[in-house]
């Protein structure tokens, strides 16, 4: 018996450390208990990323935020999506990242729902392209917790002319 107890915690404690810390939902008080750390491997578009975590790629569809359209299939390329896509390399490419969930962890697409933040100075990825005039926000509910933060950034950038909302025509 006390053999097989043995077993088994050594088998936990070979999983949490297969797994890495972010993976068993430890993280600051902020994330609500769900966060993963990983590293950008790819930067898709404005709002799409891929993230090696815990020994996969997944795809991350930034939450709360929509950049313009530029490799969706079908949809000609869209005004300031290449601008957006750039400040997105920018901002994560190469860098480690702390993805941090709300209600639905994954889109109908399977993608990875988040909130992306830079692991070396806390940087809130999401928050700084809707700042700097990159992104629009995008609710879809139950994944709110920075809608009103988003909002309001967006409403700042919109009056101060940044990025798209100088550069683009919105019907």
């Amino acid at each position: 018996m006390r053999r097989s107890l043995v077993l088994l915690v050594v088998s936990l404690v070979a999983l949490a450390a297969a797994l890495g810390p972010g993976l068993l939902g430890r993280g600051r008080a902020e994330d609500g208990g769900g966060a993963v750390v990983g590293a950008v491997t790819r930067v898709v578009d404005g709002d799409t990323i891929r993230v090696l975590a815990g020994g996969r790629t997944e795809r991350v569809r930034y939450i709360g935020i929509d950049t313009p359209e530029s490799v969706r299939p079908g949809t000609p390329v869209q005004c300031y999506a290449h601008r957006a896509a750039t400040e997105n390399a920018r901002l994560v490419r190469g860098e480690r990242v702390r993805l941090v969930f709300d209600v639905e962890r994954r889109d109908r697409f399977g993608r990875l729902l988040a909130y992306v933040y830079r692991v070396r100075d806390g940087r809130f990825v999401n928050a700084a392209l809707v700042r700097g005039g990159y992104a629009r926000t995008l609710t879809i509910p139950p994944n709110v917790r920075f809608a009103g933060r988003f909002a309001k950034l967006a409403r700042e950038a919109h009056r101060a002319g940044r990025g798209l909302w100088s550069a683009c025509a919105f019907p």
